[in-house]
């Protein structure tokens, strides 16, 4: 067993008793859980309604086929995230423009975002990632949302119980989607998602669509397929929903701790918490030099100290992006930021020792492998890329 381990799964005896309880009533799909879960969710949210699915994947998914975006349409998307950002634009026969992150939050960058929808020919909606636990600046999303009258879809699925300048994470604009893999703040024993709305037909799609298009009265009246959530896991998201907000503070303890005690080691940049966010540190991911990166995981794991890398590949940069939508030039940026992350272990039960052991590693490390601070690169604005980035 790691010495630190990378993430921690609570298992509680309330949570076991609510899964034997399911096991034991023989109703596992479509049933009072799942309806209750929603309710629930949507109540922390702060929104009319949520609709439980079978992935963070099928939330967004499910929320563009029901806005209609296809064959020709422009998503703005940033760079910097997992492919199932991306995945669903290409799905649907819609293109991914991609938009450089901010050099601090990694979370779409405003003036970046602006230039892309003013090059965009047939933009139809914003998808915003809010990385690693932080929102993206909801005032430049709803504004470039508004002039150029473009949806909102949020990709919130680290960022259960996030805010933003008084603005909850999924609130922001048509559609909020969430995600319950295992090592999420808030989980569901296995996959999950949920995407959480105040279009009531938006909801009632959503609906559908996770049930093979079916209607009340039991009608297929449009094409979908199964991305149903089960009476199990909404049953032990029920009780995982109970703690998250004091999770999401423990998590919020061990950043400061993280960063008290990271502050002086140069080469090490950590995350910027902007002043009028709530950063609830799904992941608590820092900067390295590029080259130090994997001898600097390597010299921590024979420590026993696990670490990640979120992510290391550019959205764009894919073999399925660029069989589909070819180059994108111009991300220089999120490129360098792909190259320098290293995501620490981070988790509400991780003690002040194991985060001791940690940068003790750390420090141990650039002792031994002298070292200067990294540096990102300013995307140049000379032109427009032809393939959906920034200017090359």
């Amino acid at each position: 067993m790691a010495q630190v381990p990378f993430t921690d799964i609570y298992v509680d005896d309330d949570i076991v008793e609510r899964a034997s309880d399911v096991l034991r009533s023989g109703r596992y799909v479509k049933g009072g859980e799942l309806r209750a879960f929603e309710d629930e969710f949507a109540d922390v949210c702060g929104t009319d309604h949520a609709v439980g699915v079978s992935s963070g994947t099928a939330s967004i998914l499910l929320t563009l086929q029901s806005l209609d975006v296809g064959t020709g349409d422009e998503v703005l998307v940033p760079a910097h995230t997992f492919f199932a950002s991306v995945s669903p634009i290409l799905t649907l026969g819609a293109t991914p423009r991609f938009v450089e992150v901010d050099p601090e939050t990694y979370t779409l960058d405003p003036a970046s975002l602006r230039r892309q929808a003013e090059r965009a020919t047939t933009p139809v909606a914003i998808l915003p990632v809010h990385l690693y636990g932080q929102m993206a600046d909801p005032g430049a999303i709803r504004s470039v949302a508004d002039d150029y009258d473009l949806a909102v879809v949020e990709d919130a699925c680290q960022a259960h119980g996030a805010s933003r300048d008084g603005v909850r994470a999924g609130t922001l604009g048509d559609a909020g989607c969430f995600s319950f893999y295992p090592s999420k703040n808030l989980t569901v024993a296995g996959d999950g998602g949920m995407l959480v709305t105040d279009d009531p037909e938006l909801a009632a799609s959503a609906r559908r669509l996770r049930n093979h298009g079916r209607n009340e009265a039991g009608e297929h009246v449009s094409l979908g397929l199964n991305f149903r959530l089960g009476e199990l896991p909404a049953a032990v998201g029920r009780e995982q929903l109970r703690h998250l907000p004091t999770w999401n503070d423990a998590r919020a303890r061990a950043a400061t701790e993280y960063g008290d005690r990271l502050a002086d080691l140069a080469p090490v940049v950590t995350p910027t918490e902007h002043e009028a966010a709530e950063h609830v540190y799904h992941l608590y991911v820092v900067r390295v030099p590029a080259a130090y990166r994997d001898p600097l995981r390597d010299s921590l794991a024979e420590q026993g100290i696990e670490t990640g890398v979120h992510y290391p590949t550019p959205a764009h940069q894919h073999p399925a992006v660029v069989d589909r939508v070819g180059e994108t030039a111009g991300l220089a940026r999120t490129e360098a930021i792909c190259d320098q992350i290293v995501s620490l272990p981070m988790h509400p039960r991780i003690t002040d020792t194991e985060i001791e052991t940690v940068c003790d590693g750390l420090r141990q490390f650039f002792a031994e492998n002298p070292a200067s601070r990294p540096t990102l690169p300013t995307p140049s604005e000379s032109r427009p890329s032809t393939t959906g980035g920034e200017s090359a």
